[in-house]
C-alpha cells in the first residue's frame, strides 16, 4: 500500500515475508480454508483435481499432498485420497462406485460399522447388498450377479481373523468385470503388497498403526489406476470430506516408526499368542500366524508379518459373565476400541448377535497387543485367568 495503514489493517496484512531456504526434517503444517491466487487468471485457470497447484483448503494443502504421496509409495500405489476416518474412507468407495439397483459383496467377517454401512445402503438407497463367506475364495464367482459392481474384503476379518484368499478373490471378480477394494488396515501396508494380489482399491485406517498415538482419526483411499482415482476423489469432493492439518502432520511424524513399531507389535503378540494356545481356559488362538487359524495358509503366502491384533476363544463352559469379569480384572489390557497403539486393549464380541454363521459357542476376546513388555502382559492375563473362577 502507497498510505500508511492503521493499527487494525496491519494486525491482518504484513509487509513481512519470511526468507527463502529453510530446511528440516518435519513437514510443515499448514493451514488454509483459503488458498490465495496470484491473479484473476491463476483462480480461473486452476482445477482442484490438478496436484501441481492449490484451490482450496478442502482439496489439500502441502502437508496433505505430502501425506497422501507418501501412503501411495508405501501401499506401491500412484494415487491417494484422504478422509476423516476409516469408515469415512469406507462410505466414499461405496457412494462412488455403487448407485440404486447396484450389487455389493461384502465379507461375512466385515468390521461392524462397515456392515451397518451396508445395511443402511440396502435400506435406503436401493443397493443390493450380500454377506458372503470370508474364505469363499475362487467360490465367490457363483455368487457375482450381472449388476455386482464390487467386492470388498478385510485381510484378515478383524474380530475372527479369517484370512481370505485375495489372488482368487480378484481373479474370480476381474474376469467379470467387477472391482476388489481391501480395508489393509491390519497389515498396515507394510506386510502385504495388496496391488501385486490384484487388489484396485487399498483402504487404511490410518488411526491405527499409521498413527500409533491412539489420538488420530483419519482414513485414505490408495489406487494404481488413475480413472478410478477420479471416481474416488470426485465423490471426495461432492461429500465435502476434509482432515485437518495438524492430524495430517501427527501421521506425517509417525510414518518413520511405522515399520519397526509393527515388528515390535508383532514380536509381542506372537508371544502372548504363544502363551494363550497352551491355556486350559482357552479353546482358540484366532492369530493368522497360527496355523489353526483360518486362512493360515493364505498368510503364510501373501504375508510378511502379522502385527499386534488377535482374538482368543474361551471354553466353552465359560460363561459370558466369567469372561466379561476376565476383562474387568485386566490391568495392563485396558478396555477400548481401535488398535495399533502402545497401549495394550481387550473387548469382548457376542460374534452370535454380530454374526448369524456363527459356529463357535465359545465367548471371543479381541486383543490388541501394544508396546508393552510381552511378560508383564501374560502376567496380567494370567491374574485375570485366575478371576474366571472366582
Amino acid at each position: 500500500m502507497s498510505t500508511p495503514k492503521s493499527p487494525q489493517t496491519t494486525l491482518v496484512h504484513s509487509d513481512y515475508t519470511a526468507p527463502g531456504g529453510f530446511a528440516a526434517f518435519p513437514t510443515a503444517i499448514h493451514h488454509a480454508s483459503t488458498v490465495l491466487f496470484s491473479s484473476v487468471a491463476a483462480l480461473r485457470s486452476r482445477s482442484w483435481q490438478d496436484k501441481s497447484a492449490y484451490t482450496y483448503g478442502l482439496h489439500g494443502t502441502p502437508t496433505s499432498f505430502t501425506l497422501e504421496a507418501r501412503l501411495a509409495e508405501i501401499e506401491d500405489g500412484k494415487h491417494c485420497v484422504l478422509a476423516p476416518s476409516g469408515l469415512a474412507a469406507i462410505a466414499l468407495v461405496d457412494f462412488a462406485l455403487l448407485k440404486s439397483g447396484d450389487d455389493v459383496l461384502i465379507p461375512d467377517n466385515v468390521y461392524s460399522p462397515s456392515r451397518e454401512l451396508g445395511n443402511w445402503l440396502a435400506r435406503d438407497f436401493g443397493i443390493a447388498v450380500r454377506y458372503y463367506d470370508p474364505l469363499a475364495g475362487a467360490g465367490i464367482a457363483a455368487l457375482i450377479r450381472p449388476n455386482t459392481r464390487l467386492v470388498w474384503a478385510e485381510a484378515p476379518g478383524s474380530v475372527s481373523m479369517e484370512v481370505p484368499d485375495l489372488p482368487a478373490i480378484c481373479r474370480a471378480a476381474h474376469e467379470k468385470g467387477v472391482l476388489v477394494a481391501l480395508d489393509n488396515t491390519w497389515s498396515a501396508g507394510v506386510a502385504l503388497r495388496a496391488f501385486d494380489l490384484g487388489v484396485d482399491i487399498v483402504m487404511q485406517a490410518l488411526t491405527k498403526y499409521q498413527s500409533g498415538g491412539s489420538d488420530v482419526l483419519m482414513g485414505a483411499l490408495v489406487t494404481r489406476d488413475t480413472a478410478l482415482h477420479r471416481k474416488l476423489e470426485a465423490a471426495h469432493m461432492r461429500l465435502g470430506f476434509g482432515i485437518g492439518m495438524d492430524d495430517a502432520y501427527l501421521v506425517l511424524r509417525s510414518l518413520p516408526t511405522l515399520k519397526l513399531r509393527f515388528a515390535a507389535h508383532d514380536e509381542g503378540a506372537r508371544k502372548v499368542a504363544a502363551w494363550l494356545k497352551g491355556r486350559p481356559e482357552i479353546a482358540r488362538v484366532l492369530h493368522p500366524a497360527l496355523p489353526e487359524c483360518p486362512g493360515h495358509e493364505y498368510w503364510r503366502r501373501d504375508f510378511s508379518g502379522a502385527g499386534g491384533l488377535f482374538s482368543i476363544i474361551f471354553d466353552a463352559r465359560y460363561s459370558e459373565e466369567q469372561t466379561d469379569r476376565f476383562v474387568d480384572s485386566l490391568k495392563l489390557f485396558k478396555i477400548g476400541f481401535s488398535w495399533g497403539g502402545s497401549n495394550s486393549l481387550a473387548v469382548p464380541y457376542r460374534m452370535q448377535a454380530m454374526r448369524s454363521s456363527w459356529q463357535d459357542a465359545g465367548q471371543l476376546v479381541r486383543l490388541n497387543i501394544g508396546l508393552e513388555d510381552p511378560d508383564d502382559l501374560i502376567a496380567d492375563l494370567e491374574l485375570a485367568l485366575r478371576m474366571l473362577t472366582g
